[in-house]
């Protein structure tokens, strides 16, 4: 074969594979993702993230700030750009500058639609101490915050403290997906386990390659109880400042949570770092290339994720 027929045959199956990534990100959705504004440094704000994925055929993206509840922008974006396909949703973090553990904090998101509540992840203990052992300072961190108490969720007898449980009332009450944050996977097994007692009914355990301790053997027990297990791809994905694990990694977790229970997020909006919407492509190709079919990959991306945030897709 000449050097021109393999050339054109490998420009076309370049071609088709990026053909069936498109297709697969048909209906996407991104439940946790870094856009701008905040006082770390954004590659992205909200509204152009919302038309990029738009144009991609997103059904909807979650933003997530450490510092503050995105609901006010979201609704704005939804009430004057109505041709975006995409559907923007917030939620609020529950670190420090939010009050903490904060029920009326969580009840006022709630009224606003606000999607998801993040346990502690700047202040939580557990990225305090991680944080330190790793010499690394996140760029959303105040001075006061770097300095910060620790806002806590169980108590010295390692039960939950009955703020949270307001907290997981408020969530219980609004139908809103709980997302461990930063906790240490052994405070997460307990609030998990209170919140199902309480009613909530929507439970996302985060990045578990990252930052909270956990085993294989913690995803598969955390899906087990019914929470979907979230992983931020970008720790995966060659070329991005934030991997810490390979592609055998990824396949260890998926089949740890099993493929009902795994959802796919980009984590990313940082500086210095691709796109939210090249990272999804990126995972998706990782995926491919790893075996999965292209069925069960847009369930990671796109279906499982919407029943965790309990969005109606046919409305989206």
């Amino acid at each position: 074969m000449s050097g021109t027929k393999v050339a054109d045959k490998a420009a076309a199956n370049s071609a088709a594979r990026e053909a069936r990534i498109d297709k697969i990100l048909k209906g996407a959705i991104d439940p946790h993702v870094h856009s701008g504004p905040s006082i770390a440094p954004r590659a992205i704000d909200h509204l152009d993230l919302v038309r990029q994925l738009s144009e991609a055929g997103f059904a909807a993206v979650v933003t997530k700030d450490h510092d503050y509840a995105g609901v006010a922008t979201a609704q704005l974006i939804t009430k004057h750009y109505p041709e975006l396909r995409t559907k923007i949703f917030s939620g609020i973090v529950l670190n420090n500058v939010v009050g903490g553990i904060n029920p009326y904090a969580v009840e006022h998101t709630a009224a606003m639609g606000g999607k998801t509540v993040w346990m502690p992840t700047l202040a939580a203990e557990n990225h305090l101490r991680w944080e330190k052992n790793a010499s690394f300072a996140h760029p959303a961190s105040t001075s006061k915050m770097r300095h910060a108490t620790a806002v806590p969720v169980l108590d010295s007898n390692k039960k939950v403290l009955d703020s949270v449980k307001e907290v997981l009332d408020v969530i219980a009450k609004n139908d809103m997906l709980l997302a461990s944050g930063h906790l240490h996977v052994s405070e997460t097994w307990v609030i998990f386990e209170e919140a199902k007692r309480r009613g909530v009914k929507r439970l996302a355990f985060t990045h578990p390659e990252e930052i909270v301790g956990a085993s294989l053997n913690d995803v598969k027990g955390i899906a087990a109880m019914g929470a979907f297990v979230e992983h931020s791809i970008c720790m995966f994905l060659e070329g991005s400042k934030f991997k810490v694990a390979n592609a055998e990694d990824l396949r260890h977790q998926i089949e740890a949570a099993g493929l009902e229970q795994t959802v796919i997020c980009s984590d990313l909006g940082q500086v210095g770092v691709f796109s939210p919407l090249e990272g999804f492509r990126r995972g998706v190709a990782l995926c491919m290339d790893l075996g999965y079919s292209d069925d069960d990959i847009h369930k990671m991306v796109a279906t499982n994720a919407s029943k965790m945030i309990g969005l109606d897709q046919k409305a989206a």
